[in-house]
């Protein structure tokens, strides 16, 4: 499409368009690092979210909710750290923060633990300073998430996160589990007063209306998330839309947004409609403060970099062709198996992980 090819990815973050890799920028040093405020331009504003670009890289960065906190445009993904070598991994991991992209995302149950572990050797040397680190959790009860809290600190060797998740809520019932007594929830806030997370917030793939009861949940219980992470996409935006029911509440409530399966995993692009540059644009273009990515290689890495440096806001017309060139085909959600399908639902497939 439009000459693009796209690599096919297996779980819930998004392709990326490939083009030649090109020459990777210098590494940035701690001292530069800590001096981001002061080298970034704010350049423009997408969905009442301040955009900066850091001078030291060109990667753009919004702010993600009321956290204070900048982040890349695009985030690395941990699924994928588990795919090539151990070695190729750490490269990914090293270079993608020294070229500016400082959002990790990764998860407990990712590779039965060894992207947490090949991430925690990638982020030794200084890199953990650099980089706003995020894991998830998938424990409903207190002392299960405990556990894997305590188990994902120590594969990623460090002694606190920027951001833990309560990964995968995608039943109906999993807020109130998560809010009852000696709920995981209760683990997370016990893991902020610890100084072990500085942020919380949940994830999940499957029926807006199970984020938008979280979130009454969390209300009623005088609780409110600083991030929520959901697919956006170009066939969202038509079936059962996270884009339209959930996100007007997340801006208005300044949460930060952090959109996954901007391509459907590569199965938006078997629509025929869209091309991925177009799926990954339009994710940008929404009010997310960061689109999370796997990279298994460098050359993907340089892709997802170069797509954030390349990145504008779409007019109106734009947004409105690339919605009426998915309409048809996203009526019943057959290209988004993660609303439809078990396909991704790896707590279902994996019931024990709950406890």
């Amino acid at each position: 499409m439009n000459g693009i090819t796209t690599a096919q990815r297996s779980d819930g973050d998004q392709d990326i368009p490939w083009r030649p890799p090109s020459p990777l920028g210098p590494e940035m040093n701690r001292r530069k690092f800590l001096k981001l405020s002061a080298a970034t331009t704010v350049v423009a504003a997408t969905g009442g979210l301040g955009w900066a670009v850091d001078k030291e890289t060109d990667i753009p960065r919004r702010k993600l909710g009321r956290t204070g906190e900048m982040v890349s445009m695009v985030g690395l993904g941990g699924f994928h750290l588990g795919l090539p070598s151990e070695e190729t991994s750490i490269r990914i991991v090293r270079t993608a923060i020294d070229n500016g992209m400082n959002f990790l995302d990764n998860c407990w149950d990712y590779n039965d633990g060894a992207s947490e572990i090949r991430m925690g050797k990638a982020l030794r040397d200084g890199y953990r300073d650099r980089a706003f680190l995020m894991t998830k959790i998938d424990g409903r009860d207190k002392l299960t998430a405990q556990k894997q809290i305590d188990e994902s600190l120590r594969r990623l060797q460090t002694d606190h996160l920027d951001l833990l998740q309560l990964h995968e809520v995608i039943r109906l019932t999993d807020p109130d589990r998560a809010f009852a007594e000696g709920g995981a929830i209760e683990a997370l806030k016990d893991a902020k007063q610890a100084g072990k997370t500085r942020f919380i917030g949940f994830t999940g793939h499957k029926d807006p209306h199970i984020h938008l009861k979280m979130l009454e949940t969390a209300s009623a219980h005088g609780f409110r998330f600083d991030t929520v992470q959901m697919p956006l996409n170009v066939m969202d935006a038509h079936f059962n839309s996270f884009e339209k029911k959930v996100l007007p509440q997340l801006v208005s409530m300044e949460i930060g947004v952090l959109g996954m399966k901007p391509i459907g995993s590569g199965v938006i692009l078997e629509s025929r409609t869209v091309s991925a540059v177009e799926c990954l644009h339009y994710a940008m273009n929404l009010p997310t403060s960061v689109v999370i990515t796997g990279c298994d290689s460098l050359a993907v890495l340089q892709q997802a970099l170069d797509a954030a440096r390349g990145f504008q806001p779409l007019s109106t017309d734009q947004v409105s062709a690339l919605l009426s060139k998915t309409a048809g085909a996203s009526n019943i959600g057959q290209f988004e198996l993660y609303k439809t399908s078990p396909r991704f639902d790896s707590t279902q497939q994996h019931i024990e992980w709950l406890g």
